[in-house]
Parts: structure tokens; sequence; C-alpha cells
């Protein structure tokens, strides 16, 4: 029960280290910003939908399934931004629509999301060995 309270520890800090990385990005005004701004949080934003999924489902099998799942997801969300009904209009004028939907379709943030649910993937994974550790011998 420990071991699996350490993980859930382990979720939280992540989930906070990586939005606050990806707010650092996506506002980020220094050399090369283009990139941190629109690629670079892109990737956090993947590695982020990835935690978020794990802390619901833990099990081995979602290790793999979760950043599949992330990546397709994302990639019907991309394609969405082709489309501008006055519904999806009105979420992407705010905030917080514009942070999860997107404005703008861009082919190269396809490759970023592939970067950023392998990262996903391998985050779950460690996250997922502290959960399942063995107790160490005192």
């Amino acid at each position: 029960m420990l071991r699996h309270g350490n993980q859930t520890i382990f979720i939280i800090l992540s989930v906070l280290i990586v939005v606050s990385m990806g707010f650092l990005f996506k506002y980020y005004n220094g050399p090369a910003y283009h990139w941190f701004n629109d690629y670079g949080a892109a990737v956090f934003y993947e590695i982020f939908w990835c935690l978020f999924a794990f802390w619901f489902f833990r099990s081995r099998a979602a290790l793999i399934q979760i950043p599949i799942w992330v990546f397709v997801i994302t990639c019907i969300l991309e394609f969405l931004q082709l489309w501008h009904p006055p519904l999806l209009e009105e979420i992407r004028a705010t905030l917080i629509g514009k942070l999860l939907l997107g404005t703008t379709f861009v082919w190269w943030d396809f490759p970023h999301y592939v970067l950023g649910c392998v990262l996903g993937w391998l985050w779950l994974r460690q996250l997922h060995r502290i959960g399942y550790a063995k107790k160490s011998q005192s």
C-alpha cells in the first residue's frame, strides 16, 4: 500500500513538473522562442496527458496503450483544427480552449506529438517501476 502511495506522490510531482515546464515553454520569449512556444510545449502536452491517464490506469498493459491513445486523440484534435464551426471557435477563443484544442493545424506538430508520447511512455515505465518495486531488505 505504501508503495502505491509513493507512486501517487511521484505522479503528482510529475504532473506539477510537466505542467510548469509546459507553461514555461509556451510563454518563453528568448532565443528560438517559436520552437519552444509551439513545438516544445506540445511535447509536454503529450506527456501531461500520458500522466493524467496513468493516474486512472496503472496496469502494465496501460503503459503502452496510454501513449498510443494519447497520440491518436491528439492527432484527431489536430485535424479538428481544420474545422471551424461556431461552437469550436467559441471554445478556442478562451485560454483553456486554446491550450487544450489548439487554434491552427500544423503538420510539424505530429513529430513532436510522437516525441512527447515516447517520452511519456518512458516516464510511465519509471513510475510503474516505483509502484511495483520490491521492498529492499533492511
